[in-house]
């Protein structure tokens, strides 16, 4: 490139290209400009001098663009280039697979090893794997090796952290359907709900962070004081600085997402995570740590920045680790997703280090249908996919819908239609050749607990329409599942009106108008998150601002989430927020920085102020009063009045 330039003969002609282009186009537009008119003859009886210096400038505009398109464009910071990497996938997550051993019953403790957890798919109850619990050394080991990692990270450039961000991104895209196959070996969830729960919303993730997380993490510039004296001199602001090593407990509901989620954030913020999965899906989240590893490894960087933890429920006097690990002071931050009982103790053990903590629990989310609704068959796939979604496994799922009176009864007439002539088929998508509507779910645990909340609303006077108890799959007698469940009628007095579900029921209640809708809504001890459909947004607007709640979706569902705004909830929902801007922050040391701006002024002791103090107390008192009186007085001539006071003194 350095061989290519312009000499005396080209710029010439370039000048006279430059002219003639410019006197034919105000020749074209003199109708549209009438101070042009005439103009062509202007131009050309213009003074050479004035012609020279017009040309010169837009001979230079000119040159400016060549060198963009020809230099900048063509030339890329080789860190902003991402690292393709390769990784075996498990041989569980193939076609056809076949194990050679099937539990029955399934279960996550080992009979001969109550040290080693067991993993199986809940789908088919064949076993995946067996992994022994992490105990309190094996945790000291993690941290300190993600601590060690972190301190040479800690300073990276936010170009290196995209380009970890970015090879994540292309691995995954290439990779869809091997990812999607290994979630659903372990959590039991069909193809397309990991397509949807698993893939795409980490993708969204990615790539807004990659787009929207360098400006988030830019120095924020303060007003500073407002001290009529100081804010002449004095500059703030906010530094946004990486915490160390942060940790995430982590639900098993979306074992894909659900670990990435804080993976992303973490890195992009600077900070080295340890994963504590839950034991129910140990076996994908070891080939997602490795994932990254393997990324992180690609990317020159240091792969202990991720660590995984797991291990079994605290047991007294046998085993500790799990107490250990949320006590310890290693970690500067916990984000934890799970239940209320759960979260109860894991704030008492970080009160002992005092780690903050977000706590993201249960939901009991409303469905509210409006009278201005028109599509009440469009909205009932809305229903249906947001209720049985992962076997309804979804902190964010439907758990009530809340139908004003016009619609109530034609809505219940459809969805009973829809699910009795067409039942949703249940199994193991990945394994059968059949359609699968709804997969298995995670643990067999709550099904007398969901069968007793159907047949307490139904003793109360609700109607069970569809499903209501457990199901014994013909293929896989050993998987977990539970029929497709239809309940209408269900009044606020019932147990299911009030606790959280998380399973595949559809509860539907009646409200009178609106303001019932809402009433109804807020009646829960949840306030995680919530919809409203209706055809007048002014109405829908209204039911927004009135729900108790940390997310709101008008006219659709749950894209709140997808749309990466702060998450959490309020009440029984937890408190504190993930997700966006917010969530990238809160992995951050917001350090306060004040400066002088001008390089003469700085703030200076006055000699009335200056220790030992003299023994005239009284004209250091009126020198701070005068001071402070200049600084803050709305009025002008007090404030004439201090400066005098103050150079007096």
């Amino acid at each position: 490139m350095s061989n290519i330039y312009l000499n005396t003969e080209m710029l010439k002609q370039l000048n006279s290209s430059v002219h003639d282009h410019i006197a034919e186009w105000i020749k074209n537009n003199q109708e549209n400009f009438a101070i042009f008119r005439n103009q062509e003859h202007l131009i050309r009886n213009t003074h050479p001098q004035v012609l020279a210096v017009f040309t010169t400038i837009a001979t230079c505009f000119i040159l400016y663009i060549i060198y963009k398109v020809v230099f900048t464009l063509n030339f890329k910071d080789p860190t902003d280039i991402p690292v393709k990497f390769s990784l075996l996938i498990p041989e569980a997550a193939h076609q056809n697979w076949k194990s050679k051993t099937r539990l029955s019953p399934p279960s996550i403790i080992d009979p001969n090893d109550p040290t080693i957890i067991q993993t199986y798919c809940p789908a088919t109850g064949q076993l995946l794997g067996k992994f022994k619990s992490k105990t309190e050394s094996d945790i000291d080991d993690m941290i300190e090796r993600a601590n060690i990692a972190q301190l040479k990270f800690n300073d990276s450039s936010i170009q290196r952290r995209i380009r970890i961000l970015k090879s994540l991104r292309g691995y995954i895209l290439e990779n869809q359907e091997s990812i999607a196959r290994v979630a659903c070996r372990d959590s039991g969830k069909t193809m397309l709900d990991a397509s949807m729960g698993e893939i795409l919303v980490t993708l969204e993730k990615l790539a807004w962070v990659i787009e929207h997380g360098p400006a988030t993490l830019q120095r924020s510039t303060r007003p500073g004081p407002t001290n009529f004296f100081m804010k002449w001199y004095k500059g703030a602001e906010v530094r946004y600085e990486p915490l160390g090593v942060v940790s995430a407990i982590v639900s098993w509901n979306y074992p894909f997402h659900n670990l990435m989620g804080p993976i992303i954030a973490a890195l992009f913020t600077g900070n080295a995570i340890v994963l504590k999965c839950s034991e129910q899906v140990v076996w994908s989240s070891d080939f997602f740590i490795r994932l990254v590893r393997e990324c992180l490894k690609a990317c020159g960087e240091d792969e202990d920045l991720i660590q995984l933890c797991y291990c079994l429920p605290p047991r007294e006097y046998v085993d500790n680790a799990a107490n250990h690990f949320t006590s310890h002071p290693g970690l500067k931050h916990i984000t934890f997703i799970g239940s209320q009982s759960i979260a109860h103790h894991i704030l008492k053990c970080a009160a002992e280090s005092l780690t903050p903590v977000v706590v993201e629990l249960g939901g009991k989310d409303a469905f509210i249908v409006l009278d201005s609704v028109k599509n009440l068959e469009s909205l009932s796939s809305i229903i249906l996919r947001g209720t049985f979604q992962s076997a309804g496994q979804n902190c964010i799922g439907i758990e009530r819908v809340i139908v004003s009176s016009k619609n109530y009864n034609k809505l219940v007439e459809i969805l009973e239609r829809r699910l009795t002539t067409s039942p949703l088929r249940l199994g193991s998508d990945i394994d059968q050749l059949e359609g699968i509507d709804m997969g298995a779910m995670v643990s067999d645990n709550r099904f007398d607990q969901l069968e007793d909340l159907v047949k307490d609303a139904v003793s109360k006077g609700a109607r069970l329409l569809a499903g209501g108890s457990r199901y014994s799959h013909h293929t896989y007698p050993e998987g977990h599942y539970f029929q497709p469940t239809l309940l209408v009628d269900v009044t606020s007095e019932m147990k299911i009106a009030n606790n959280e579900v998380f399973g595949p029921i559809l509860v539907m209640m009646k409200a009178r108008d609106t303001d019932h809708c809402i009433e109804l809504a807020n009646s829960a001890e949840f306030g995680l998150g919530g919809s409203v459909f209706g055809n007048n947004f002014e109405e829908c607007n209204y039911v927004a601002n009135h729900l108790k709640t940390g997310n709101v979706a008008i006219n659709d569902f749950a894209t709140f989430y997808v749309c990466q705004l702060p998450f959490g909830g309020i009440h029984g929902s937890g408190y504190g927020k993930f997700g966006g801007e917010e969530g990238l922050l809160g992995l951050c040391n917001a350090k306060s920085v004040c400066y002088d701006t001008l390089p003469f002024v700085s703030t200076q002791i006055p000699p009335a102020l200056d220790y030992p103090i003299n023994n005239a107390n009284q004209k250091a008192w009126n020198f701070v009063k005068a001071f402070i009186t200049g600084a803050y007085t709305p009025s002008i001539w007090q404030r004439v009045k201090s400066i005098f006071s103050l150079a007096k003194a």
